[in-house]
């Protein structure tokens, strides 16, 4: 009868353990979510200006968040100071969230992820911001090979209340592995390869995009700014080339962005083509993506309440700028045949 009775005991905590845990959030409706999320973390901020050098340091915080469905977030996280350039000259170095630590917490099925802050706070900081979120929802209509990103209305506290909070917006970075999961691939887990050797269709996609947007601070052989994912039924066919970060970008213009000086660029707004030829029906066929998709992407910004109306005429502009590029052959020609890299 003891045996009995500790048994069932046993099989009641373990059922109570599983079951007291809150829900965790579904990640991809979390990414899926277009509402602004009003999130704050706490912290002592000591940690991330001083030690802002210290690529890979950890430390504990507080995320606190109510979200759409009512849940409310309070959940022990840490953050991980990490970055280039951004920590050198921004105020907020960048940042990833660490939520997997916490297996009690709502958000521990997002794992880990990066936090885009602004760089500086100000209105021409949030500007650039918001429209480099733009430029990741505007990827997101041409090809579901690319990240999703939350956008955050986000509070920086200080646990040790020596410092004003800070308020801002932000956006989470989708994993690559869940990138990789929605389009029924792995991340590739290989060694560098060369821009040629990745999934030829997708590459001219992405290359184009670049172009329209205005960015030339990417390389596939270095895996600058780029992930790559893999079909997980075919794990030898050629990798999907997945961008991201484009603050560099003519798009977004910030001040900062400079060209490589090995390009002879004036400004990051002087677009060139940084991919390898085609053939001008491979070209057409991905152009075709973007014509179509002309509607939605010009739609998605002008709807965007939080950009100023400059900010939209600005983008709008730009865009004009490439699909007035695209209207002749002979024009598609020269910039993605005749100019394209060779080396």
């Amino acid at each position: 009868m003891k045996v009995f009775l500790s048994g069932l005991l046993i099989v009641v905590s373990s059922f109570q353990l599983v079951y007291s845990q809150p829900q965790a959030v579904d990640k991809v409706q979390f990414f899926n979510d277009t509402s602004v999320l009003n999130a704050t973390i706490i912290t002592n901020m000591n940690n991330i200006f001083s030690k802002r050098n210290k690529t890979g340091y950890t430390f504990p915080a507080i995320f606190a968040a109510s979200l759409p469905d009512g849940t409310k977030v309070n959940d022990q996280i840490y953050l991980e100071l990490r970055g280039h350039m951004r920590k050198d000259y921004c105020y907020i170095p960048p940042i990833k969230v660490i939520f997997k630590n916490n297996k009690s917490s709502v958000m521990r099925s997002l794992k880990s992820l990066k936090l885009v802050n602004e760089c500086k706070l100000n209105n021409l900081y949030d500007q650039y911001l918001l429209k480099e979120f733009m430029v990741y929802k505007i990827y997101n209509l041409l090809t579901d090979m690319s990240f999703h990103v939350r956008l955050l209305h986000l509070n920086l506290q200080d646990s040790a209340g020596k410092k004003k909070t800070i308020t801002e917006h932000a956006f989470l970075l989708e994993d690559i592995k869940e990138v990789a999961k929605r389009n029924d691939c792995k991340e590739w887990g290989k060694s560098r390869v060369n821009t040629e050797a990745t999934n030829r269709k997708q590459m001219t996609l992405v290359a184009i995009f670049e172009y329209m947007i205005g960015n030339t601070d990417w390389a596939v052989s270095v895996d600058h700014n780029t992930k790559l994912i893999v079909s997980d039924k075919d794990s030898s066919g050629r990798p999907y080339v997945v961008p991201y970060d484009f603050d560099y970008s003519g798009l977004v213009n910030t001040e900062y962005a400079v060209p490589d000086e090995r390009l002879e660029l004036e400004n990051v707004q002087q677009r060139l083509y940084r991919g390898f030829p085609r053939t001008l029906l491979e070209v057409n066929e991905a152009l075709d993506i973007f014509k179509e998709k002309k509607g939605q992407i010009y739609a998605l910004i002008n709807n965007f309440d939080l950009l100023t109306s400059g900010s939209k005429k600005e983008m709008i502009y730009y865009l004009d700028g490439f699909y007035d590029s695209i209207k002749k052959t002979e024009d598609v020609k020269s910039i993605f045949i005749e100019n394209a890299r060779m080396h």
